[in-house]
C-alpha cells in the first residue's frame, strides 16, 4: 500500500492568505528551512491506479495539480480520474470544501459516519454531488470497510473508521449560548486505519484529535505508522503569538509538547513511524531551524509535508 500526504497544514494552508506572523512573511519570501503547505488531506492506493482520498481540502484543485498520480491518464478518456472514493474524518470546511470542486459530474463515492453525511445532507449545496454519480455511503464505527469506487468495485483499500474526542465543525457552534460545550466523542471526529486486501500493512490516520484516551492509546499499541493530529506545539500558541484568542483545546485540538500533549501522550507505546501533520501555521515546528522542531524530531516524530510518500 502506498500513501501519500497531499496537504500537511490545518485550516488555511501556510502561509494563510492574510496571515503576517513571522512563519507565513518568511514561508512567502522563501526563507530556508521554511516550505509551504497546503490543507490537510491523504491520499492512498493499493495498487497505484485508483486512489483513495482522506479528506477533500480546498486546495484539492492545487494538489491534484502537484500530483501527478491524481490527474487523468494521458491515455484516459477526456473526462476522468483515478480518484475513486473520499473519505471524511469531519465536517471541518478544510476538510468538506474541496468536494465541490469535484463536481464535475464525475463518478467518485464519498464516505462518512452518520453525523457527518447528515451534515452533507442539510447543507443544499452540497448537491452539486449528484447522489446518482457520486453516491454517499456510512462508514460504520469499529469495522473494517472495503472502500468502493461509484461502480461498486473494490479499490483495494480498506478502512476502520472509529471516533475520537474532538468537537463538532464550527460553523455548527451555537455561540448564543455562553455555557455549551462544543467538545464531542461520538462520531464528529473520527480517525482511521488504513490497510489494503493483500498484504495487511497498516497506518492509522487522525488529523484531528482533543485528548488522548486509554481507547485510543489501546487501539494505537504497536501501530506501524501514526499520522496524527500536530495543530499546535503548545495549547496557548495562538494566543501567545497575538493571532487569536482561542486555545488548542478550545479548537478541539491537542498541542504536542507538555505534559498533556501527544509526544508525551504516546511515548511509551511501540509505534514505529510516527509523523505530525494538519500543522498550523503558528506552529514552530514549520521553522526546520527551530528548537521546536529539533525537540520533536529527537523525540522520535516526523514533521509531514505536502508530498511525502509512505510505502506499507
Amino acid at each position: 500500500m502506498r500513501l501519500k500526504i497531499i496537504g500537511s497544514a490545518a485550516g488555511g494552508g501556510f502561509p494563510q492568505w492574510n496571515c503576517n506572523y513571522r512563519l507565513s512573511r518568511q514561508a512567502r519570501n522563501g526563507a530556508y528551512g521554511i516550505e509551504s503547505r497546503t490543507q490537510s488531506s491523504l491520499a492512498a492506493s493499493a495498487d497505484d491506479a485508483g486512489w483513495v482520498l482522506f479528506n477533500a481540502s480546498p486546495d484539492i484543485r492545487q494538489q491534484i495539480a502537484d500530483t501527478p498520480e491524481l490527474q487523468p491518464a494521458a491515455d484516459g478518456p477526456l473526462r476522468s480520474t483515478p480518484i475513486r472514493a473520499v473519505v471524511l474524518t469531519n465536517a471541518d470546511v478544510d476538510h468538506v470544501a474541496g468536494l465541490l470542486s469535484l463536481r464535475e459530474r464525475q463518478p467518485f463515492a464519498v464516505y462518512a459516519t452518520d453525523e457527518v453525511l447528515r451534515v452533507l445532507e442539510a447543507n443544499p449545496i452540497f448537491n452539486v454531488l449528484d447522489p446518482s454519480i457520486v453516491p454517499r455511503r456510512v462508514l460504520p464505527p469499529d469495522e473494517e470497510t472495503a472502500i468502493r469506487g461509484a461502480d461498486g468495485r473494490e479499490t483495494g483499500i480498506v478502512v476502520e473508521g472509529f471516533a475520537v474526542p474532538g468537537k463538532v465543525a464550527l460553523y455548527l457552534e451555537d455561540t448564543s449560548d455562553p455555557q455549551a460545550d462544543f467538545s464531542s466523542d461520538n462520531g464528529d471526529t473520527v480517525g482511521v486505519r488504513v490497510t489494503n486486501d493483500r498484504d495487511g500493512g497498516a497506518a492509522f490516520y487522525i488529523p484531528g484529535c482533543a485528548r488522548i484516551d486509554n481507547r485510543l492509546r489501546t487501539r494505537l499499541a504497536n501501530a506501524g505508522c501514526l499520522l496524527f493530529d500536530g495543530t499546535l506545539y503548545a495549547n496557548d500558541e495562538m494566543i501567545r503569538a497575538g493571532v487569536g484568542r482561542k486555545t488548542g483545546a478550545r479548537m478541539g485540538h491537542l498541542s504536542m509538547s507538555g505534559g498533556e500533549g501527544a509526544i508525551a501522550g504516546l511515548a511509551d507505546l511501540a509505534i514505529g513511524r510516527r509523523v505530525f501533520v494538519h500543522i498550523n501555521n503558528t506552529n514552530p515546528v514549520l521553522d526546520e531551524n527551530s528548537p521546536e522542531h529539533a525537540a520533536v524530531r529527537a523525540a522520535g516524530w516526523e514533521i509531514g509535508r505536502d508530498g511525502m510518500e509512505i510505502e506499507l
